[in-house]
């Protein structure tokens, strides 16, 4: 498959669904779960700031990190790959399936989700937190007035809504996620490395499935020599390539 095939493909497809990791979010500058490991946070490991013992362990200290990442996503705004996937998705509507592995909202800010399509946060958003005694999940309230630990409305201490390390995605989301990429004609994998289980077996799902992968990485990854069509690209000149010119004819 090359670039014209895989954009003839792409348009004739009824059932398109969406993979995208950090890459995606790159143009916002928003950095990277490690790269936003710098200044005084160099001296933690991951497993120190996101996981449930780290977490038991110093709440404090974690919502402190968090706390720094989420006022830095809502400074971000969205780039030009989470509008073309709106932009998508106004196309193919009920078609159409969005499984992101990043937390930073910016999909569902750009309008993903609400164009007759449907989007699925598989781990988790920055700018929500969930009860630890109920469960019910809520809002966090802009940075100025954020106190940590954040609480709810019932006065319950709340925790970051994102996936840890050694814990589970959600199973409502990943399950539909799995049949999305099954049914799917084209799957678009799209600035991620492809290593995370279990989203990283979405694009299987679609081969095994009949379906092309259509991949977009500046750099090959373990799902390149799998894929129908690999772009060296970023996640917004990719996109500008494959879905420009037949999203100008709708």
């Amino acid at each position: 498959m090359d670039l014209r095939s895989a954009r003839a493909a792409l348009q004739i497809a009824r059932r398109v669904a969406v993979l995208t990791g950090a890459g995606v979010s790159a143009a916002s500058g928003i950095p990277t779960f490690r790269d936003a490991q710098s200044g005084h946070w160099a001296r933690f490991r991951p497993e120190d700031l996101a996981s449930p013992e780290a977490y038991a362990a110093d709440p404090e200290l974690v919502w402190a990190w968090y706390a720094g990442r989420y006022r830095d996503v809502l400074a971000a705004q969205p780039n030009p790959a989470h509008h073309l996937l709106v932009r998508l998705e106004q196309q193919k509507g009920a078609g159409f399936f969005l499984a992101t592995q990043n937390v930073d909202g910016l999909h569902a800010r750009a309008g993903s989700g609400t164009r007759g399509g449907r989007l699925a946060e598989l781990h988790g958003n920055l700018a929500l937190a969930r009860d630890e005694v109920t469960g019910e999940v809520f809002p966090l309230p802009d940075p100025a007035q954020l106190s940590l630990p954040p609480l709810s409305p019932a006065g319950h201490r709340m925790r970051p809504n994102v996936v840890w390390f050694g814990e589970y995605l959600p199973e409502e989301a990943l399950r539909a996620a799995q049949q999305a990429f099954a049914q799917a004609d084209i799957a678009l994998i799209i600035g991620t490395s492809a290593v995370v289980y279990p989203a990283a077996g979405l694009a299987r799902d679609t081969l095994l499935g009949g379906g092309k992968v259509i991949e977009i990485n500046p750099e090959p990854t373990d799902l390149t020599r799998l894929a129908s069509f690999s772009l060296r690209e970023t996640a917004e000149r990719g996109l500008d390539l494959l879905l420009t010119e037949h999203l100008n004819e709708h």
